[in-house]
């Protein structure tokens, strides 16, 4: 890919984003951070300009599942000389807690948060980007996106629909110029996870990668013109045995369902 792209990164901040940030500074000619927590993102773009002085970046500070939110982050892409050429849908939250027990607020964060943010920030912003070989729209999954787990029923709604949303519009958006993208990762060690959900992974051996490579997946993604990146083994070989033969994945998911109802019990909280 290209150097000098105008990028818009939401969720900067996090872990993710911030391994993002860092690898798609080569690339950049314009970044432009989304985040809630201003004092985090300037502390952030201020240690990015050091590492390229060249290097333009702007920061909105804000709810993405606002409209005042949104509205700041299409502003600032405005801004940009030539509108956004890359835009990564990043943001996210999740709550690892048994069903039965997540309360609706909590049901509708997620689903604001995780689906309907990025699709309305996406739909602003489609017309403001300038289409060519590097024009992308990447919107970050999991791979509970294609493998529904206990214990994360509101956040694989999301991902499930987040996936259906990147498919249809890539199929909407053909030959415009402009490709959709989704990159889907395993369990990853950042701050989103909560201490039951760090300790359910380690009960059951699940694999979990570094933020670094979730960030070399994305730039391995947007060189390969791929629609789809799942990351981890064995995970894409059981989203391949999901598609195909579901029935085996509901046995050995369900027999890990009690385990996965302690765990939930001990404390709500978020999935990687």
């Amino acid at each position: 890919m290209t150097a000098g792209l105008n990028i818009v990164l939401t969720g900067a901040t996090g872990g993710i984003g911030r391994a993002f940030a860092s690898a798609l500074v080569p690339r950049a000619g314009s970044l432009l951070l989304a985040a809630r927590d201003d004092g985090r993102l300037q502390a952030m773009a201020a240690g990015l300009r050091r590492e390229n002085p060249a290097l333009q970046v702007s920061t909105v500070a804000g709810d993405l599942c606002s409209v005042p939110g949104r509205a700041a982050v299409v502003e600032a892409a405005r801004a940009l000389p030539g509108g956004p050429e890359l835009l990564v849908n990043n943001a996210g939250v999740g709550d690892f807690a048994w069903f039965a027990n997540e309360s609706e607020a909590d049901i509708e964060r997620v689903i604001r948060t995780n689906l309907l943010a990025p699709v309305l920030l996406t739909r602003a912003l489609l017309p403001l980007m300038r289409p060519g070989p590097h024009a992308a729209v990447v919107n970050v999954g999991s791979i509970l996106g294609d493998i529904g787990n206990p214990g994360n029923v509101a956040y694989s709604t999301t991902k499930y629909a987040l996936r259906g949303f990147s498919e249809a519009l890539r199929r909407e958006l053909h030959g415009s110029g402009i490709r959709v993208q989704y990159l889907a990762p395993r369990a990853t060690r950042t701050a989103l996870n909560s201490a039951a959900q760090d300790a359910l992974n380690a009960e059951l051996g699940n694999g979990s990668d570094t933020p670094d490579t979730v960030a070399r997946a994305l730039l391995a993604l947007l060189d390969g013109h791929r629609a789809e990146m799942h990351l981890g083994w064995p995970e894409r070989f059981f989203v391949r045995l999901n598609r195909l033969l579901p029935s085996v994945v509901d046995r050995a998911l369900g027999k890990r369902a009690a385990v996965v109802r302690r765990h939930a019990a001990t404390k709500g909280g978020n999935a990687g």
